[in-house]
C-alpha cells in the first residue's frame, strides 16, 4: 500500500515512466552495434530492477523491501541512461529533447526523493 504520508507526484510519475521508456529503448538501440546479447541484457536489466526492487510505502506491491536511497539510485541510472544512450544511438535534436526530459523529471522527482531520503 502507497504511504499516506508520501506526496502526491502524478506529473511526476509520468515524466518518470517516460524517462524508464526511453532508457528502455535507448540504451539496447546504442549497444546493438556493439553487442546485441549485451543490448538485451541491458534492457533486461533497466525493466527488472525497479519491478523488483521498491522501498515500502512508495510503490503498492513490494518483491524486494530495499530503503529509499536505493529507489533514488535506480531512477537516476534509468536517467542517465535515458540521456546518454540517447546521444549515443539518436540524433542531436531527439538526444537534447532527451535530455530536456530528464531535467525536468529530476525536478519533479525532488520531494518523492526528500520522502525517499527519511525512509
Amino acid at each position: 500500500m502507497v504511504s499516506e504520508d508520501r506526496p502526491a507526484d502524478t506529473l511526476a510519475s509520468v515524466f518518470r515512466f517516460a524517462t524508464e521508456l526511453v532508457a528502455w529503448m535507448a540504451t539496447p538501440w546504442a549497444l546493438s552495434s556493439y553487442s546485441p546479447p549485451l543490448a538485451v541484457l541491458a534492457a533486461v536489466v533497466l525493466i527488472a530492477l525497479p519491478t523488483l526492487f521498491a522501498t515500502p510505502g512508495d510503490k503498492r506491491k513490494v518483491i524486494v523491501a530495499v530503503p529509499g536511497y536505493v529507489t533514488i539510485l535506480l531512477v537516476v541510472l534509468h536517467v542517465v541512461a535515458a540521456v546518454a544512450a540517447a546521444w549515443a544511438a539518436w540524433h542531436a535534436v531527439v538526444a537534447a529533447v532527451v535530455s530536456v526530459l530528464a531535467v525536468v523529471t529530476v525536478v519533479l522527482e525532488l520531494p518523492r526523493w526528500r520522502w525517499l531520503v527519511k525512509r
